[in-house]
């Protein structure tokens, strides 16, 4: 350490040379308060900390998302990121991206640097096509792991999933209280678990609500990409089938449908009411501000890496589903339905 460098640093902490000096050796005689005032300079102005006064991690935990481009998962990931973050932990964010890395590639990065876990967000796990022995090949390299979004009976981890049937139950419910009878569904592939579950939800609503028969129901649901361009040809569909109110799978859909309803020179919620999923942030500052059904990100992200940190400290956490209760928030892109 120069001189020129202490002066530095003592000027940025605004303490005495002398002050730093002592800090960086290691001797008495300087408050807790100040030598992190000291520390915090050495990190603002690019210095290394010396070896013995560096923070210790208690261990890298990976996070795999999809594309971040679905403001639900960088949401996810914030939480996730803040809990690992006051438990000590060193969260390494690996994003899924089409022609990027694979889950699988990301996934032998993050044991080759000794990540003390792995959290996975809508991964192959909710793939029911997917091969899920890779999970089991993980959990015999003793790393321990959570999924969220997405449940499989085959898979031995904890899973935290918000109740996707319930969603849908509260959605085509407030569409069929404020008038609405032909409800349509825009939603992703089959072959995912919460798109099975919503698809479930949605039919059996119908069925209750509006005595419609399960053949009838299945007409009602277009599938698509999990994206406003998806959202947009979906709702194109359902238009043609004459549906008045539209349920999308998340809220990038439903902006797309919003978009495909006004191409037709028709308004929303005036001629046709869309739902979204997910409530995800600056969702409530859409014109007209989105009626969507809320994921509990908060609670299912900080679960998720309880259950995580339970597993890492020796305590095999539940081996089953945590499901999270979702929410209807009532904005203004629902409205009456037409009234016979």
């Amino acid at each position: 350490m120069t001189t020129a460098r202490l002066s530095d640093i003592a000027a940025q902490a605004g303490v005495s040379e002398a002050t730093v000096s002592r800090v960086l050796n290691g001797k008495a005689g300087v408050s807790a308060t100040t030598r992190q005032t000291v520390l915090a300079a050495l990190d603002v102005l690019g210095y290394e900390r010396p070896t013995r006064l560096r923070q210790r991690s208690a261990g890298l935990i990976g996070l795999i998302t999809p594309e971040l481009s679905n403001p639900i998962f960088p949401a996810l990931a914030q939480v996730i990121e803040q809990v690992l973050s006051r438990h000590g932990f060193t969260p390494v964010l690996c994003t899924q991206t089409p022609g990027g890395s694979t889950e699988d590639e990301l996934v032998e990065m993050l044991v080759e640097r000794g990540v003390a876990g792995i959290v996975f967000v809508s991964g192959l796990h909710a793939d029911t096509t997917a091969d899920h022995d890779r999970y089991a090949k993980l959990s015999g390299r003793q790393v321990p792991f959570v999924l969220i979004n997405g449940y499989s009976e085959k898979i031995a981890a904890p899973f935290i999933s918000p109740d996707d049937r319930a969603a849908m139950w509260m959605a085509v419910q407030h569409l069929v209280e404020l008038g609405h009878e032909k409800i349509g569904l825009a939603v992703g592939q089959k072959r995912f678990v919460p798109v099975l579950r919503k698809i479930e939800g949605f039919t059996a609503a119908l069925q209750q609500l509006t005595g419609r028969t399960a053949e009838e129901a299945a007409d009602l649901i277009h599938h698509t990409l999990f994206s406003v361009e998806g959202g947009h040809a979906a709702a194109q569909a359902l238009l043609d089938k004459g549906c008045t109110a539209i349920v999308c799978g998340s809220d990038m859909m439903a902006l797309g449908a919003i978009r495909a309803v006004r191409r037709r020179g028709l308004s929303v919620p005036q001629d046709v009411s869309v739902v979204g999923f997910d409530d995800s942030p600056l969702i409530a500052f859409t014109e007209p501000p989105l009626t969507t059904v809320r994921q509990p990100v908060e609670a299912m992200a900080t679960a998720a890496v309880d259950a995580l940190l339970e597993e890492v400290g020796g305590n095999p956490a539940q081996r089953s589903e945590f499901m999270f209760q979702p929410e209807l928030v009532m904005r203004g892109s629902t409205g009456s339905g037409p009234r016979n």
